[in-house]
Parts: structure tokens; sequence; C-alpha cells
């Protein structure tokens, strides 16, 4: 639509009549031819001479463009200028941290789909948590990967888009064999030093125990919950089938330091309620701002007025060589 800033400046529109209306007219006085003997051939020719005033008269041209200019500079100063739709900007009111677990036992087919289909525990992981990306507009999310090391696959960003493509791209052994859980939750601390959100959470979705990180599990949670990080750990699968039966009160206590909780989703439907649960216990939160983008138009009526008076002198100009002539 189409608004002026400063409305209130319309108000010098009818300044030029209150000015002349106000003030004496202009008088200037010049030297003149002197005549002799004036009064008495003036008296001779029957006439009576009077004090000389020369009065310019004004053509309708200068009476129509005059105040036609005039508004169109009081239009200019009063800033008129479209505002567009508005612009809303999703600010990040939360940092989600996800860490999936890629060790070589990610790759058993033990975990069912809806239609009873086994497949992968890192396939079913990978589509629920695509799934869970995307219920999160308003969170910055980020993507660990780890086994034998934990690697950092996408920095936190509000684009899902990219996370759940380098998510997709996630292969079983990509990080080793092993299970770094420990040094999972270092990584995590170390992404969030510079974490200025409200809310900080690390989700961690593995199949096994710990097998020797240089950060004790335990330790690692000490450590978030003193930097105010949230930790909900995940244990997909059937624990039987990995052969070492999965430590589920280790998990449980990792949780437990910060704050979270543990799960255990031993298929799909399972592990989509598990993350359904985080949904509730962890809300997205989303701040916006919206603003409407201005585009000056001022210039317009401006430059309005200065080609009509422009043209106006140049016609008296051409008028005058005419004349001339």
């Amino acid at each position: 639509m189409l608004e002026l800033a400063y409305p209130w400046l319309l108000a010098a529109a009818p300044l030029p009549i209150l000015v002349w209306l106000a003030l004496p007219a202009y008088r200037e006085r010049v030297t003149a031819v002197q005549m002799p003997f004036f009064e008495g051939t003036a008296k001779a020719a029957g006439l009576s001479p009077s004090r000389a005033a020369i009065v310019p008269h004004r053509t309708w041209l200068q009476r129509l463009i005059a105040p036609l200019a005039w508004l169109l500079v009081v239009a200019a100063l009063a800033r008129p200028e479209w505002v567009e739709p508005p612009i809303t900007k999703i600010l990040s009111s939360r940092d989600l941290l996800v860490a999936i677990d890629v060790s070589q036992s990610m790759e058993t087919r033990d975990v069912r789909d809806a239609q009873g289909r086994v497949e992968s525990r890192l396939d079913a992981v990978k589509s629920v948590v695509a799934d869970f990306v995307t219920r999160r507009p308003g969170d910055r999310v980020g993507l660990i990967l780890f086994g034998a090391t934990p690697y950092l696959q996408a920095p936190f960003t509000l684009d899902h888009d990219v996370v759940r493509t380098l998510l997709d791209d996630a292969a079983i052994g990509m990080a080793g064999p092993m299970t770094m859980l420990g040094d999972a939750i270092g990584l995590g601390i170390t992404l969030f030093e510079n974490s200025t959100a409200a809310s900080k959470v690390l989700i961690i979705v593995t199949d096994g125990n710990d097998t020797g990180s240089r950060m004790a599990p335990d330790r690692a949670a000490a450590i978030a919950h003193e930097r105010g990080l949230t930790v909900y750990t995940i244990v997909v699968g059937d624990p039987k089938t990995t052969g070492d039966k999965v430590d589920e009160a280790a998990m449980r206590d990792v949780s437990e330091r910060t704050g979270g909780r543990s799960f255990l989703a031993r298929d799909r439907a399972a592990l989509e309620d598990v993350y359904r649960t985080i949904d509730r216990v962890q809300p997205t939160k989303v701040e916006s701002r919206s603003y409407r983008p201005h585009r000056p138009l001022f210039w317009i009526p401006l430059a309005a007025a200065v080609v009509l008076l422009a043209g106006f002198h140049a016609v008296m100009m051409a008028a005058s060589l005419v004349t001339s002539r």
C-alpha cells in the first residue's frame, strides 16, 4: 500500500496563500527617464498623471504551474513510500543437536515398520529423525554421526533441508565400528559452547554401550549438566540382538544427570513414540519478527516538479525569442 512517512507536512500546502495574504506586495523603486515640461504637456493634453507603478501580469500558464509545482514539492516532503507485504523472519529459540550411532551394529535388521517389514536400525532412525526435524521449524538443528570417533555433519542451522540431506547420506561404518558414546557427548558440549539459545538439547541415538571413550559417559553427562545441556538417550533395536546387553541403567544415568530421559525403542512405532514424547517434553518455541520493507517514492513528485518548471522556462524562453524576431 501507499503511505506517507510525514503526512503532517501536507499542512504546508496552503502556506503560499497565507504568505500572500499576510505580507505586503513587493515594491521596488527604479530610476526613470525625466521629461522636461511633463506636467505642462500632460495638462495641455487634458491628462492627470499619477505616481508611476508597473504591475506585471501573470499568464494562465503561470497561474497553473506555480501552485502545481508547489503541491508536488509538498508531496515529496511528505515522503510517500510503497509498503511491501510483511516479511516474517523466524528466530531460533532452541539449539537441538542429534547424535546418531553409525557403528557396525546399527546395520542389524531387527526393526519392523507399520507394515511389518524389517529394516535396519539406521534406516529406521534416519526416517524418524527426518520427520522429527521437519516438525521443529523454530529450532536450530545440528547433526553428529559417531562410531569410533564422533564427526560433525551439520552445524546448528535453520536450514533443515540441509540437515535431512546430510542425514540421508549417513552410512554404516563411516565413523568406525565402535561406539564412543562419551566422546559424542563431549563433541556436543564443545558445539554448544558458542550457543546463545535459551534451551540446549542433545539427543543421542545408539544401540550399544560405550566401548572405551576417552571421556566416560557419566563424566561427560556431568559436564553437560554444568553447561546447561539437556541430554536424551534413545536405545534403538532389540538389545539382546547385539550380543552384549545394553546397560540401560547407565543410559538412564546419563540422561537423568542433565534433566533428560532415557528411552528404549524396539521397533519403529516405539521409536516414533519416543520422538513424539520428546516433542511434548521439549515443545517447539517459535519466535518470529516481521517487518514490512518500505520503498521510497519521494523522488517521483520531486522529479515531476523539476520537469514542470524546466518545461515552463523552456517554453517562455522560446516565446521570447519568437517575439524578439
